[in-house]
């Protein structure tokens, strides 16, 4: 007997999907500062010799992981590799600091660990209120680490305790996560133009 699918009531066509995606990221007009500075802090960072961190939890934990990947390896031109790292790889390191600490230390842990003053920190977390994250950045102002928090809600404990927050004004996980990558993706070109264009200075 073949099962007819009910459909679901919440079901939203495909056209009002983009147009939400749409309204989403035309509203990270307002955020153009905070990008720019965010894309700043990073050159910088890596011109003095220092590396980037990401940390965020699943679909977050991708996005640092992407993010990552750019940095090190390229967006759009040969470069040099710089140094970044994703704190959401190493699965000895993860079980080991989750089984005997905590899942909250699983970063804050490896920021202790690999974090160097003048280092920039990137935490990513659609509610912005990870408790792991939140403990990473923690540490990594004891260090005199540099942090930025990639959230949704703009009055999140992460955007308030970061050096520099960008919160996605949107209620859905789908929408943020979309507008998180478009700005991840805008920070590799960014940094890379930006360092590309000091070794030719």
């Amino acid at each position: 007997m073949t099962r007819i699918c009910k459909p679901n009531s919440e079901h939203k066509p495909w056209t009002q999907v983009i147009d939400e995606h749409l309204r989403c990221v035309e509203s990270l007009r307002a955020a153009a500062d905070s990008v720019e500075k965010a894309a700043r802090a990073m050159t910088s960072s890596l011109a003095r010799g220092n590396k980037i961190m990401a940390c965020g939890n699943g679909g977050s934990a991708a996005d640092c992981q992407h993010f990552v990947a750019e940095i090190v390896g390229r967006f759009k031109l040969d470069r040099p590799g710089w140094p970044a790292l994703a704190l959401t790889t190493d699965t000895s390191v993860l079980t080991a600091v989750g089984n005997d600490f905590g899942y909250r230390r699983v970063f804050s842990r490896q920021v202790e660990a690999l974090g160097l003053a003048g280092d920039v920190l990137v935490g990513i977390s659609t509610s912005g209120c990870s408790a792991n994250v939140i403990e990473a950045f923690e540490v990594a102002a004891g260090k005199e680490i540099f942090t930025i928090a990639l959230t949704g809600a703009a009055d999140s404990s992460m955007a308030m305790m970061a050096d520099l927050a960008i919160g996605v004004p949107s209620s859905s996980t789908a929408r943020i996560q979309e507008a998180h990558i478009l700005i991840l993706h805008y920070w590799a070109r960014s940094v890379e133009q930006a360092m590309a264009g000091r070794r030719e200075g």
